[in-house]
């Protein structure tokens, strides 16, 4: 077995409805220094059952990071929050709420869920890459996560 093959892959889980969004974004983690994968499922439902390993989702990777945008189709990003929090065995997992909204509610309402960090994508192409680029930087480089 080589080095690169013994070192376990961070498993960054997505959960985006934009289309756009999600190229962007894993065009930005695509030179990253950190060996990852990206999983990406669509809508509110979908992320619950993948999280919940249900269904075709069975075999899935617990993930290390959830990127988590707010205005999903379906179950919006909201409920997903509330759900993993609530979750015994999902509630150590990272959740960064990445999304467009400033709303100062939407805000509050993501901490009050406990949510570990709540950024606002930015429109300007260098500036999410950077945003992205800092996310991966620190949540997969600098923090110990846990390994359950």
């Amino acid at each position: 077995m080589s080095v690169e093959e013994d070192i376990k892959h961070k498993v960054i889980f997505l959960v985006e409805d934009n289309r756009a969004d999600i190229r962007l974004i894993q065009e930005a983690l695509k030179n990253s220094v950190v060996p990852h994968k990206v999983i990406t499922v669509r809508d509110g439902i979908d992320a619950m059952a993948y999280l919940r390993r249900e269904g075709e989702y069975a075999d899935s990777p617990r993930p290390d990071l959830i990127l988590l945008d707010l205005n999903l189709p379906r179950k919006d990003g909201r409920e997903v929050l509330a759900e993993i929090k609530d979750d015994p065995t999902l509630r150590r997992i990272p959740v960064v709420v990445l999304t467009t909204s400033r709303n100062e509610d939407d805000i509050h309402q993501s901490y009050d869920l406990h949510v570990n960090c709540y950024i606002t994508k930015s429109r300007n192409l260098g500036e999410l890459f950077k945003i992205v680029k800092g996310i991966e930087e620190f949540w997969l480089a600098t923090v110990t996560l846990p390994d359950d």
